[in-house]
């Protein structure tokens, strides 16, 4: 083997293994009893991530090349990569239960989302727009048929019809914006359009810019390209709702972050307007239409929708530190998702799942350690100090005043403020609320565990972080030069 090429493999082993497991699973599922094997398969799958995880997180620092500039293995991916890898990993492990007991668990799920998690990898090491475009759709396709995994239900198909009409629209955007980029640029290599843009950038180029911005919007569910997300997130099983909300926006705004900065990094003053608007208007959708939602999952999303405007924040900001801030917070955000789906995932009445939050209604009295962690979680996200949330914000909206940009920073203040209300009004049920029909006692101790977890992160993790802010830091120090 030439050493150019062995070079190069060893740069893109974590995803050649991960894809050459979901092959060699597939495979070994079709010619053995095939749902029969599933639970194990979601438990291997989960192992096999949770170890690439620790693979990834131990290379050696520095930044690692393939195939010309195509694939780039750096802080910053290897930042993405370990979360994503550890959430995708966490989900599998949290859904096992419940997609076995309403018979949805087929050995198809963990390989789809194996299939998933390597286009996300692919996603965050891009180098060049074919590269980009490749990972985008092997996530994206993968995570259509998870959408619509409950064939019976007509939300379900629904929410995966919607998903994938609505992601052919945004690839169409995307690539569109990609042709109008290579056409004025010459190259379709990130190292080579940032070359490009440096004297100041064209009018056609400018439009590539924001097509392949929009293309990237709808990933995130960035407002106006949010649509989808409520009903996908209601529609889909809860552990693939859990799924979408975790994984998946952490490469998606990776992604961001690396086509901004390393393709068009020349020409912040351009994409800063437009990132400022999806910024502003995600925050204010958000919370806004978060507030007269009375199913948990639907809560989520607009909560989730409300999330990554806070994220665009900072990587609107335009430096360094303003990558640093929105890797910060997207770490912290998929802990506090881990938990919160942990929650809503115990929440049955009979063995069936309840996702009205009126369901809530005296739990406080009747399970108080599940209520206290979910309060902990809730608290988080709406930016409470102490909590580990607040400094996620805090990160942020920090990144976003050193830059100049101060009334984004009050639409943000006051966006969080609206958005305090509904959280603290599934205190309020817990606590307070009417006495509800009451829930099953029964806990999974995987559930109970990562949520337990997950709400401990929230209150210990302010003494040091656990390391994640000097990871960021690393991170976007080799992304933003």
């Amino acid at each position: 083997m030439e050493p150019n090429l062995q070079a190069d493999l060893a740069v893109i082993l974590p995803e050649i293994v991960l894809a050459l497991f979901a092959m060699a699973a597939l495979i070994g599922a079709v010619y053995t009893k095939k749902d029969a094997l599933a639970p194990v398969l979601v438990w291997l799958t989960a192992a096999v991530m949770a170890v690439l995880a620790v693979y990834v997180g131990a290379v050696e620092s520095g930044t690692h090349m393939a195939f010309g500039g195509i694939f780039i293995d750096d802080d910053f991916s290897r930042f993405a990569k370990f979360t994503i890898l550890i959430a995708a990993a966490v989900v599998l492990i949290m859904s096992q239960e419940y997609m076995s007991k309403h018979g949805l668990l087929r050995f198809e799920y963990p390989v789809l989302i194996c299939l998933a998690a390597v286009g996300m990898m692919v996603m965050v090491s891009a180098g060049d727009l074919m590269t980009l475009y490749m990972g985008l759709e092997l996530q994206s396709l993968a995570l259509y048929v998870v959408a619509a995994l409950r064939r019976d239900s007509i939300k379900s198909t629904e929410a995966g019809l919607k998903y994938f009409v609505l992601g052919a629209l945004s690839s169409g955007l995307l690539l569109f914006g990609a042709s109008l980029v290579y056409g004025y640029s010459g190259t379709t290599l990130f190292s080579g359009i940032i070359q490009t843009t440096q004297d100041g950038v064209s009018i056609g180029m400018l439009f590539g810019v924001v097509l392949v911005i929009s293309g990237l919007a709808f990933k995130v569910s960035a407002v106006p390209f949010h649509m989808w997300t409520p009903d996908v997130y209601e529609g889909s099983p809860t552990p693939v709702t859990a799924f979408f909300a975790t994984a998946p926006k952490m490469a998606a705004m990776a992604l961001f972050a690396r086509v901004l900065y390393d393709a068009f990094g020349g020409a912040v003053g351009d994409w800063q307007q437009v990132l400022v608007l999806l910024s502003v208007a995600s925050m204010l959708l958000g919370s806004i239409a978060a507030i007269g939602q009375t199913d948990i999952k639907r809560l989520m999303a607009y909560s989730s929708i409300a999330h990554m405007g806070y994220a665009l924040m900072g990587l609107a900001a335009g430096t360094e530190a303003g990558v640093e801030a929105m890797l910060v917070y997207l770490a912290i955000y998929v802990t506090m998702n881990v938990g919160a789906f942990a929650f809503i995932l115990s929440l049955e009445r009979d063995g069936q799942p309840v996702t009205d939050i009126k369901a809530m209604g005296g739990m406080g009295a009747r399970d108080p350690a599940k209520a206290m962690a979910m309060l902990i979680l809730l608290f988080s996200m709406g930016g409470v100090p102490p909590m580990l949330g607040f400094f996620a914000k805090f990160a942020v909206f920090t990144a976003a005043i050193e830059s100049g940009l101060y009334w984004l920073t009050v639409i943000a203040a006051i966006s969080s403020v609206i958005g305090l209300f509904y959280y603290l009004r599934l205190v309020y049920i817990m606590y307070f609320g009417e006495e509800a029909e009451e829930l099953d006692h029964r806990t999974q101790p995987v559930l109970w565990g990562f949520l337990m977890v997950s709400a401990a992160a929230m209150v210990l993790g302010v003494f040091n972080m656990f390391g994640v802010d000097t990871a960021a830091a690393a991170a976007a120090a080799t992304l933003v030069h």
